[in-house]
């Protein structure tokens, strides 16, 4: 008898934009395709971290709308951050209760960033809450979170689309969703070329966007990283549920053993074709269950 494959969600942040990922997984629902692991940095790691626990999707785009500044964030105590993200550990303990990450349904992965050391750490026990603030926590001006005596940021410094990190958990096809699809402002001058370098950076951190299976990039260029509306939630939802229709034939031919050897990354028309050979890799050291 056939074994299916397993399949891993690689969840990048990108802040307000989040919920795309709740459109993505609504529509991977609705076709019927398998999610077997997940792993999130920043806003990833909310969703993601939300989803394993059992939330169905009615409750998931509920929390993908309700979100705002108000919800997650209040001033900083810390010389470490203007704004603290206690109460976003407040708001998710209050929905899914105070587990623990081993314990979810759902195998889950948290990528959150040693400070001290400069390296990606991969959450797969402990507080859930703590671990979710910790990823989603930017640097500078968020303040970072003490987890097992590490002061960590947001995972999506050195890993934002951990694609590493899932693979790791034992699947056998990575979907990766990509929030940081960037756009260059070129009338801008220098604040358009400094805005489309951190996308860059940012976008590439960990070397996920060379490593997965399929690769869903949403037509979300150039919109707004920091608009919590309920109005601009509701359009990421619909978004991530178009990038992902888009995709599910080429996932459900991979699923079923009719993938050809053209990689689904060239398609994209990215430049990808070119540096997949030479994907990067995090090394295993680097792989720490916290």
């Amino acid at each position: 008898m056939k074994t299916r494959k397993k399949v891993g969600l690689a969840l990048s942040g990108g802040v307000a934009r989040g919920p795309v990922h709740v459109g993505v997984i609504t529509a991977l629902e609705r076709a019927g395709i398998p999610i077997d692991a997940i792993a999130g940095a920043s806003a990833g790691a909310l969703v993601g971290a939300a989803y394993c626990a059992g939330l169905e999707i009615p409750q998931l785009r509920k929390l993908a709308v309700d979100s705002n500044w108000r919800t997650v964030a209040g001033l900083s105590r810390s010389r470490h951050g203007l704004i603290s993200f206690y109460k976003m550990e407040a708001y998710l303990e209050n929905l899914v209760g105070n587990v623990d990450i081993c314990d979810l349904a759902i195998p889950f992965t948290a990528v959150v960033t040693d400070m001290a050391h400069g390296i990606p750490i991969y959450l797969r026990r402990g507080r859930l809450s703590t671990a979710v603030r910790a990823s989603c926590s930017v640097p500078g001006v968020i303040s970072p979170v003490l987890v097992d005596g590490r002061l960590c940021c947001d995972g999506g410094v050195t890993d934002n689309l951990p694609v590493t990190a899932v693979r790791a958990m034992g699947v056998d096809y990575v979907i990766a969703i990509d929030l940081f699809v960037p756009i260059y402002h070129e009338r801008l001058g220098v604040l358009g070329d400094l805005a489309a370098a951190v996308e860059l950076l940012v976008r590439h951190a960990g070397g996920g966007y060379y490593q997965a299976d399929c690769l869903i990039e949403p037509a979300i260029a150039g919109h707004n990283y920091f608009n919590f509306s309920r109005r601009k939630s509701e359009q990421y939802i619909a978004l991530g549920e178009a990038a992902a229709e888009r995709m599910i034939p080429t996932i459900k031919a991979a699923l079923a053993g009719n993938d050809s050897d053209i990689s689904l990354l060239e398609n994209n028309s990215n430049g990808v074709k070119e540096i997949r050979d030479w994907r990067l890799e995090v090394e295993p050291s680097l792989i720490s269950n916290l």
